[in-house]
């Protein structure tokens, strides 16, 4: 998925190269570029749609100072790379987080919380860190449910993420993943 928009957002900037200020007629073939890069991501039509259209209001007659400064030494800065920009600064805005913490159930009822994206996206390696710091930072006791069951190795990775962190993995080999998540929920209570 990264890739794929690294590709995109580099096809982007060697469009513009040369550019002297961007305008709504030079960047249309690089938002072109991003735009097909984040629909081969799977990004939704409606985000995509949603997102080109503010980088391309913040984009079009935007003067670029051509120095600025990168830890301590200066750079030249050119329309490209400020357009690079405003696409990244949009990306975070676009996935940012905004809404509420997680409430915990009352011990000893367990909080359950699903993972859930694009294949590659880190979905294994990010519960693996998050059991890691509910059980350092929030004092709870994290139990990883391994329900990918689609993915060769997936159940296999979380076992040796859950046995680096010291986290215990529940699987089903050859389970569904809906029974797996209650038998998972299930052990949970107990423990």
């Amino acid at each position: 998925m990264f890739e794929t928009l690294t590709k995109g957002f580099r096809n982007a900037r060697n469009r513009l190269a040369g550019v002297t200020e961007l305008t709504e007629e030079n960047i249309d073939q690089a938002l072109r570029d991003v735009r097909l890069s984040l629909l081969e991501a799977d990004v939704e039509l409606g985000v995509t749609k949603s997102f080109l259209a503010r980088v391309k209001e913040k984009a079009v007659g935007q003067v670029v100072d051509t120095a600025a400064k990168s830890k301590g030494r200066k750079i030249k800065v050119g329309p490209a790379e400020q357009f690079v920009k405003i696409c990244q600064d949009e990306l975070e805005a676009m996935m940012a987080f905004d809404g509420e913490p997680v409430e915990f159930a009352k011990k000893p009822k367990p909080t359950g919380i699903m993972m859930v994206g694009l294949q590659g996206s880190g979905k294994t390696t990010t519960a693996a860190k998050l059991a890691r710091l509910l059980e350092k930072e929030h004092g709870r006791k994290p139990l990883l449910v391994a329900a990918d069951v689609a993915r060769p190795g997936a159940i296999e990775q979380l076992q040796v993420l859950g046995a680096q962190i010291d986290v215990p993995v529940f699987s089903i080999p050859g389970g569904q993943p809906l029974e797996i998540c209650k038998r998972g929920l299930a052990h949970a209570k107990k423990l």
